[in-house]
């Protein structure tokens, strides 16, 4: 949902790639429609019956490495604008059974991933830094020792928060060979923070930002929020000029959105009047830019430079698949099958699901998820490159699919004529690329380009 208005129907026909009902420059009218940061997205997924053997599905994976990721669905406190898999829960003794848990499955999982090696590895959350030091290296352990995981050609993410961050852990992320930080502040005025219902003192940013730049990770990514209760232009800036002064080398910007069962409520947002988050993303476009920050997607904001210098990693495409997920609330891809644990977003449901999860014995198939048909895997091919600053390479799509894709869909010709793309020559090859302004409405195009099929699936979602 959009903290507007519910998600309007494309017109978009599944079946033929045909575009029938609502043209781009509508769409346009709201940039703000839904955040797509995968797809199909979850909300689309439905019990496997019967459940999928995970051995067979694996075995037909084509590519070169896999990218691993566990999920901690633990976190201090929900904020307001959350509707992500995780539970606020601190206790040391729920966290030991749920990692125990997360061990038990990836014993299980790893004769199966085993075929290719992880170039990335990454712990996500809720808030992986909640878990107290002993369980914290368990998750290395377990990335090392069980599933094979090797550091030294790996690129190693994990996201903190402020109040988790302590001296014992960045040093415990340091030796296990992180690469990559990212800890969300989304504002640095108290009343925003409040706003959004996130207990944060902006004492307590600058106390773990200035212990995270002591001890010089490779990249550091900030996370900040536009269109907050009571933000302005001046106070956005503010806060932007307060993360610049820590030179990250990469920062995520994110407009807010409310959805179904968030604490803060579409009303909440429309009583401060005009919605001016396209101000303010134009404002921190301009900023970052001036700053040297080259854009890579909406959200995206990075300085040009290695960030694993001392690391020969193995390469990863983002077009490829092979994503394994290990932990309640992870999601795994295969190029024909996405699975996952149930989604829930209520406390009540969330708690169940992850109950279910440290109950279980086995893991060995897929039983809920969605399985791709071809045109679904088409459009989660344009969408992963068309979103980013790299583009859709044109070749790429004739080379995976067997034919041309301004063929397959005409209507995407319409982001030339409106401005939003262009096709440019690039060694030889033509990429279909955002521009600058094209960028800034990704939200908009991305939910333009979802099926009719994935829609009504999406739109039948019961929330728990």
């Amino acid at each position: 949902m959009d903290n507007q208005s519910e998600i309007t129907a494309t017109g978009h026909s599944a079946a033929s790639g045909s575009h029938t009902t609502t043209g781009l420059k509508e769409v346009l009218t709201l940039p703000y429609r839904s955040y797509l940061y995968s797809y199909p997205h979850k909300t689309a997924y439905r019990e496997l019956d019967p459940p999928l053997p995970l051995g067979p599905m694996w075995e037909r994976e084509n590519t070169d490495t896999y990218f691993l990721y566990m999920h901690i669905p633990f976190c201090a406190a929900r904020c307001g604008f959350c509707n992500l898999f995780t539970l606020p829960d601190r206790r040391d003794d729920t966290h030991e059974r749920y990692v125990d848990a997360l061990e038990r499955q990836a014993k299980q999982w790893a004769p199966i991933t085993s075929r290719r090696p992880y170039s990335r590895f990454a712990i996500g959350g809720g808030t992986p830094t909640l878990l107290n030091e002993i369980q914290l290296n368990r998750l290395f352990d377990i990335a090392e020792h069980v599933m094979g995981l090797d550091p030294a050609h790996a690129s190693i993410s994990i996201e903190t928060s402020p109040d988790t961050v302590t001296e014992a852990k960045l040093a415990l992320l340091k030796e296990r060979g992180v690469d990559r930080v990212s800890m969300g502040i989304q504002s640095f005025i108290e009343a925003e923070a409040a706003a959004i219902y996130r207990p944060q003192k902006p004492q307590e940013v600058e106390r773990a930002l200035e212990k995270l730049t002591r001890y010089d990770f490779p990249l550091l990514n900030l996370d900040l929020i536009y269109g907050l209760p009571g933000q302005t232009v001046e106070s956005w800036l503010y806060s932007l000029e307060r993360v610049l002064s820590y030179e990250p080398g990469e920062i995520f910007i994110y407009p807010l959105y409310t959805r179904e069962n968030t604490i803060v409520k579409p009303e909440d947002i429309q009583r401060q009047g005009p919605d001016i988050r396209m101000q303010l993303y134009t404002a921190a476009r301009e900023a970052l830019k001036s700053r040297g920050y080259v854009q890579y997607s909406m959200r995206r904001f990075a300085k040009e430079s290695s960030s694993h210098a001392s690391k020969e990693l193995l390469p990863y495409s983002c077009q490829e698949e092979g994503m394994v997920g290990l932990g309640c609330g992870a999601r795994s891809y295969t190029s024909e099958v996405h699975y996952a644990s149930k989604y829930g977003v209520s406390y009540k449901a969330t708690q169940s699901i992850i109950a279910d999860y440290v109950a279980t014995e086995r893991y060995d198939v897929a039983d809920y998820g969605i399985v791709l048909s071809r045109e679904e895997q088409k459009r989660r091919f344009i969408l992963k490159a068309l979103l980013h600053r790299e583009g859709l390479t044109l070749a790429d799509y004739l080379q995976r699919f067997g034919s041309e894709v301004m063929t397959d869909y005409v209507w995407l010709s319409e982001l030339l004529t409106e401005g939003m793309a262009v096709i440019e020559q690039e060694n030889e090859r033509q990429v279909l690329r955002l521009t600058e302004e094209g960028l800034g409405y990704s939200d908009a195009i991305g939910d333009w380009l979802i099926s009719a099929e994935i829609r009504e699936q999406m739109e039948g979602f019961v929330f728990s």
